[in-house]
């Protein structure tokens, strides 16, 4: 297991909720992100997803399906970003949709990333990566 910084001394790996509706998909994104060193907690659509936002002390990463049952991914983001304890937490969006109005809107929705399925494993640990240590290293200043 790799950990690329992501404990900042703390003694405990931080802690992802990755929100994906298609099985085959959460399982792999659950898998990579376990062997980089997260702690990986799933929601399987928009409503899971807003009551563990609502429930839950504040997580290290998100990374959010766009297209989700009940509310989609951009309903999602919002409650991320109006949430005084959640709102400076990393989002990675990741959709099929790969226009360009739809990346914007994510981006100015207040998404950290957005990601175009299918996605290069690497490229979005990387991405991943990058935003948790750039949120993190940010509070720790």
């Amino acid at each position: 297991m790799s950990d690329y910084g992501l404990h900042h001394g703390t003694g405990s790996p931080p802690t992802a909720l990755v929100v994906e509706d298609h099985g085959h998909i959460a399982f792999l994104l659950e898998q990579m992100m376990l062997r980089e060193g997260f702690d990986v907690d799933m929601a399987t659509d928009g409503k899971q997803a807003a009551e563990y936002i609502a429930r839950r002390d504040p997580v290290g990463i998100v990374v959010l399906d766009v297209m989700l049952p009940y509310q989609d991914g951009f309903e999602v983001l919002r409650l991320i970003r109006a949430h005084s304890d959640w709102r400076r937490v990393p989002v990675i969006m990741l959709s099929a949709r790969t226009q360009e109005g739809d990346v914007v809107r994510a981006l100015n929705a207040g998404a950290n990333d957005y990601v175009c399925k299918p996605y290069k494993p690497a490229e979005l640990l990387a991405r991943i990566k990058r935003a948790y240590r750039e949120a993190h290293d940010a509070v720790a200043v």
